[in-house]
């Protein structure tokens, strides 16, 4: 439960704040262990506004980002875990994170490991983030962990913000291509239509054509929106589906140009992960577990998943991998080396590092590609729908002198 506080701190400061604990006793115990007089504390209720709903209220990656690399400057200026993130939830601008983490000081000082108590956080802290913290309380390196983490959060934000950047531009372009085109079928062409149609002159079929669909978009507009609606809804029940997810996601590896795109995406997010992982001592069959859950593909989750039952029954990972041919073979044959060498998780960066590129390559030529196909396409439709309004005006004009 989540009970929200006023306090006095020992040098007469009043603050407020929350904490979680599965009482109002216990909450009080955590605030008066910390030094702090408690003025009032209730529970909070659960019944959120629109604009506190969780689609609204994350924690952006590049505050995760920053919060570790802070967590491991002050680690390594031998800064106590209880001291570093009752200092970083004091100073955290974004209120939901320092809520977070003013938890986490709490449960830090009852006694709850760090992986413990960011463990009760998915929403902020993924199951990837709490492992690795996890591996570094084993191996004494949590200051290493922290700054794997910031590098690793990195990373991936460039990459997968390059990747929709990418994709914005083409999307806004062709989306006001059809608004703009929506509003000459619906509004332009109706009131040059009947210049045309008025004259008595022979209207060619192409402006015949272009005529129909702008009486069908005047006439029943109302129907084709209902019809989008129905298909927006349609592909919205198939997405709330697991089935429809893994399909979904298969259509969008199979998209030309698009589809090489997402893949080296995810390619790229396995190899670095598990060379993270790897390198932070957890096991493979682990890594390869909570790889699975944050790729961001069903289709490679899946992938993994039967990996990782392989890898438990004495297989070894490159042959699990063989088996799928979403799995390049250039990767599947780097993996083998690098298990017969015993320098997996080397291997795993190298790659990590090649897709990275690759991405980044595929990013550029699909931009250079898509803007000179976008300028034809949308001028062949802008010419055809000139040329077959403007052309029987003219031979109207002309025939008039």
């Amino acid at each position: 439960m989540l009970f929200k506080y006023k306090v006095v701190d020992d040098k007469g400061v009043n603050k407020e704040g929350a904490i979680d604990a599965p009482s109002k006793d216990v909450a009080i115990s955590g605030l008066q262990r910390r030094g702090l007089i408690v003025l009032s504390i209730k529970e909070e209720s659960e019944r959120k506004s629109f604009f506190q709903l969780s689609f609204f209220n994350k924690v952006p990656v590049k505050d995760i980002v920053i919060l570790s690399r802070q967590i491991s400057t002050l680690f390594d200026a031998q800064v106590s875990a209880l001291k570093t993130f009752s200092m970083l939830a004091a100073n955290a601008e974004n209120k939901l994170l320092s809520q977070k983490l003013t938890q986490v000081t709490d449960d830090i000082q009852g006694g709850v490991s760090i992986s413990g108590a960011l463990s009760k956080h998915p929403d902020v802290f993924s199951e990837f983030y709490v492992n690795m913290v996890k591996a570094g309380e084993e191996t004494g390196k949590l200051n290493q962990t922290f700054a794997y983490m910031a590098d690793y959060l990195d990373r991936q934000y460039a990459l997968t913000s390059k990747t929709r950047n990418a994709l914005i531009y083409p999307i806004f372009v062709i989306a006001t291509f059809f608004v703009v085109m929506g509003l000459m079928f619906i509004v332009v062409i109706p009131k040059l239509s009947a210049i045309i149609l008025d004259s008595g002159q022979p209207v060619p079929i192409y402006t015949q054509i272009i005529i129909a669909l702008s009486n069908f978009f005047v006439n029943y507009g109302f129907l084709f929106i209902i019809f989008l609606v129905l298909i927006g809804l349609w592909v919205w029940r198939i997405a709330s589906s697991e089935a429809g997810k893994i399909y979904l996601d298969r259509i969008k590896l199979s998209i030309p140009a698009i589809g090489n795109l997402y893949k080296k995406l995810y390619l790229s997010r396995i190899s670095d992960n598990m060379d993270t992982m790897l390198s932070s001592g957890i096991p493979i069959v682990r890594a390869i577990d909570i790889t699975s859950e944050v790729v961001g593909s069903r289709v490679y989750k899946a992938i993994l998943k039967e990996s990782a039952d392989g890898v438990k029954s004495g297989q070894a990972f490159s042959a699990t991998l063989e088996k799928h041919s979403e799995m390049p073979g250039i990767m599947v044959q780097m993996v083998k080396v690098g298990e017969e060498t015993g320098g997996l998780g080397p291997i795993l960066k190298t790659l990590a590092a090649f897709y990275k590129r690759e991405v980044d390559d595929a990013v550029d030529t699909l931009v250079g590609l898509i803007e000179p196909v976008m300028i034809v396409v949308l001028g062949l439709g802008v010419g055809i729908l000139l040329v077959s309004i403007l052309m029987p005006i003219y031979n109207i004009a002309g025939s008039i002198k």
